[in-house]
């Protein structure tokens, strides 16, 4: 289906006025629903009481923008991205010069001026191009895969790098917090990436083996005194078994009522760990959670009588930071260990079996595939590595509760997978460094920071809907078996 950009004549009628203002005050209404009892009206708590707060000027900002970048990308749609294009020049220029730069307005107006403006110089592109829609995704599949194949070479060249940062002149304790951030989400990524990249199940509950994972291993080590190097097995284990309570009677749904039910799985773990305060501390959390230690090597100050400490052992001062460079390996090894289990569950059958069933799984079932026993396999080993994500995460930060727990992470976790590129392990590298590390860098700027978030959605959406690495190579290419048979050579040569 080609655009209407690409398509249009000179007799063709512009689009109706109309219209266009319906569908825009249609999206307004939408807004101003949404944003009266979020924005406009707000209980602010004062001297012991509790008052409402009204802010009609910020609703009525927020429904004026939503109309006007309506209409906008109305016209872009429509196949007129030049006047969208230059209002979104003039009103950036302008923005860049007010008096107020602060002001949350100002980073709304300029914010959605280039999500507008980029969105019409793309038109503007397709407009001029020969290319069919279709065309165009399979020009992009085809960089995908050029991207791909280099990554070959330029992933070695990124663990030489990530392996050396704690090293580099640069890399102060605030970098490492960074890093170490954005390599678990790099690690629950690719543990999601095996049900929803591989075997094609919308799973918006993954965070729920990430809490039993990080409540398994603060609960052993508090209770029965395990160490972190013998919590971090069960940790898994815990959480693959969730994974089986979870896939067994549900894997038999599709597509949005397994969504459904994965989303309200989740939430039955967070509410279970917010009322169990027994056991889980309820919402006070679970606080003094062990640190592991290097070969029995603590990193503390002081270590008890009789125990030599890591910079003892070494000969070397004290310095903090040996515990975080020490946790930022350790996040590291877990990750590519990770990464290379999954590479290689791809090129087993069973990774094979997941693809098919992505593809149809009625075929596969024909085809004499145990659907259930298949998926049930993806849902139990991406669970137990998310619980291995999750002790770590109960380690370095020394505490949790059930905030940390919320939805809102699984949604974080399916759109690193989703704007990467669905099966793509790089893609989702690169999606966490924009999606995690860029937001953090940008923790200064207090509520902006979210702002920051969604427009690099926003713009990666633009530009690439289907992900930023959304090709990705079959793990079995039949017509290489069919070729090789035709030539009179035996099929098992293949890759």
């Amino acid at each position: 289906m080609t655009s209407i950009a690409s398509n249009k004549v000179a007799s063709e009628p512009g689009p109706a006025l109309g219209a266009i203002l319906r569908e825009a005050a249609l999206t307004a209404l939408v807004a101003f629903l949404l944003t009266l009892p979020l924005v406009g009206l707000r209980t602010v708590e004062s001297g012991g009481s509790v008052s409402l707060r009204t802010d009609f000027t910020s609703v009525a900002l927020a429904v004026g923008l939503v109309f006007l970048g309506r209409i906008g990308m109305i016209l872009n749609r429509e196949g007129y991205p030049v006047p969208v294009l230059a209002v979104a020049i003039v009103i950036a220029v302008g923005a860049t010069f007010t008096p107020l730069p602060g002001s949350l307005a100002y980073v709304v107006i300029l914010a959605g001026s280039l999500v507008l403006g980029l969105q019409a110089l793309l038109a503007i592109r397709r407009s001029r191009s020969t290319l069919s829609l279709q065309e165009r995704d399979q020009r992009m599949d085809q960089i995908g895969a050029k991207v791909q194949q280099i990554a070959w070479y330029v992933g070695p060249i990124l663990v030489a790098f990530a392996i050396a940062l704690p090293m580099l002149p640069f890399a102060d304790r605030g970098l490492l917090g960074v890093a170490i951030l954005v390599m678990t989400y790099i690690m629950l990524g690719w543990g999601l990436n095996i049900i929803v990249g591989l075997a094609g199940l919308l799973d918006l509950g993954y965070v729920a083996f990430y809490a039993v994972g990080a409540y398994s291993y603060a609960l052993l080590a508090q209770w029965f005194d395990f160490s972190f190097w013998l919590c971090l097995p069960l940790a898994g284990l815990f959480a693959a078994f969730a994974g089986l309570l979870l896939g067994y009677p549900v894997l038999r749904l599709r597509g949005d009522y397994f969504a459904i039910v994965t989303l309200g799985f989740g939430e039955i773990i967070r509410i279970v760990l917010l009322n169990w305060a027994d056991v889980t501390g309820g919402p006070n959390g679970i606080s003094g959670i062990p640190r592991p230690s290097f070969f029995g090597l603590p990193f503390d100050r002081s270590p008890d009588e009789g125990v030599t400490s890591f910079h003892q052992f070494f000969g070397l001062d004290y310095d903090a930071t040996h515990r975080v460079i020490f946790l930022y390996y350790l996040i590291l090894a877990l990750a590519l260990l990770v990464n290379l289990i999954s590479m290689r569950l791809r090129k087993l059958p069973l990774g094979r079996a997941w693809e098919a069933l992505r593809e149809d799984d009625i075929a596969c079932q024909a085809l004499g595939i145990n659907r259930t026993n298949m998926k049930l396999a993806a849902f139990m080993i991406s669970a137990s590595f998310g619980g291995l994500a999750g002790s770590f995460f109960a380690t370095y930060q020394g505490f949790i509760s059930p905030e940390s727990f919320s939805f809102i992470e699984s949604a974080i976790i399916l759109a690193i997978v989703v704007l990467g590129g669905m099966g793509s392990q790089l893609g989702i590298v690169i999606a966490a460094l924009l999606l995690i590390g860029l937001p953090e860098f940008f923790r200064g700027l207090e509520e902006y920071r979210m702002l920051a978030f969604g427009l690099s959605m926003v713009l990666i959406m633009v530009w690439r809907p289907r992900g930023l690495l959304a090709h990705r190579e079959p793990s079995l290419l039949f017509s290489k078996y069919a070729d090789r048979l035709r030539a009179g050579k035996p099929a098992g040569g293949a890759q």
